[in-house]
């Protein structure tokens, strides 16, 4: 048996019985850990001693836990509620995206494999995108989008799928920096589209997105700002790149993004609405 100590992030839970819990934590330094929280719903002193706060979903605590190789799920001894992230339960676009954020995390890791850099890319967004939703902007700001486009690219980066944006995926030749298309671009004229399967930019002519909505097909012909912007994230300027960007455009690289890790894991998940249509409910 190993018994560790760590940071975490709640991102699935269920009831397991009256008193108990089944939960999904991402932890920092042990990775993806699916555990049973015996005792923590109950209220008695010593429970709610062991419970401090309670384990809820999106929220982030320091975990006692014993893993056995016996069973598939840990044995969660303790838990110390340490940010509820408030926030997020009274803003529904931010509770929406927090959850697409626990769908990327826990889709793009493995059980117990740490990915530190991905969970304190997590915390910062879900601290941001509170600071977002209630931050007062003009109409067509970058808010959420922006937080949500920073957040995407450092998961896809940590986990060893950042999409390949100056080489030609298909060709192997060299993509120049002023290769892109414009919106009326013709397809056949060479614009650059990006293959999801593939994993980056190819200069194949293809189909392009229909009007307004990322299809479910692809590969999906790219803006010419599009390719600058996450060619921006990748060279590690995106902070201002991302700021001096409006709403519209962060949402078509983040629609960009999340069809990317569709593709990837070779299904959609359950808070991708939110991302490729806007779904508000």
């Amino acid at each position: 048996m190993s018994r560790f100590k760590d940071q975490a992030v709640c991102i699935r839970h269920i009831d397991w019985s009256e008193t108990s819990q089944v939960v999904a934590l991402f932890t920092r330094e042990q990775g993806k850990v699916r555990g049973l929280a015996k005792g923590s719903r109950r209220t008695s002193p010593g429970a709610i001693a062991r419970f401090s706060g309670g384990i809820d979903l999106l929220t982030r605590g320091e975990v006692i836990a014993t893993i056995k190789p016996t069973t598939e799920l840990a044995a969660i001894t303790e838990w110390d509620l340490q940010d509820p992230f408030h926030h997020l339960r009274t803003d529904l676009t931010a509770w929406r995206l927090g959850m697409y954020a626990a769908d990327l995390a826990g889709a793009l890791t493995a059980d117990h494999d740490a990915h530190p850099v991905t969970f304190d890319a997590m915390v910062r967004f879900l601290e941001a995108i509170g600071e977002e939703s209630a931050k007062p902007r003009a109409a067509g700001g970058p808010g959420a989008q922006a937080v949500l486009l920073r957040f995407q690219w450092d998961v896809l980066s940590d986990c060893g799928f950042k999409p390949e944006l100056k080489v030609d995926v298909r060709s192997g030749e060299a993509l120049d920096e002023r290769d892109g298309a414009g919106a009326a671009a013709s397809a056949a004229s060479g614009a650059l589209v990006f293959d999801a399967r593939a994993g980056g930019l190819t200069r194949e002519a293809v189909e392009s997105v229909a009007a307004g909505r990322v299809s479910s097909g692809g590969p999906w012909r790219v803006r010419k700002e599009t390719v600058a912007l996450l060619r921006s994230l990748d060279e590690g300027k995106g902070a201002a790149a991302v700021e001096a960007m409006d709403a519209e455009r962060l949402t078509r690289a983040n629609r960009l993004l999340c069809v990317y890790v569709r593709a990837i894991v070779d299904r959609e998940l359950p808070t991708m609405g939110f991302v490729l249509n806007g779904e508000r409910g």
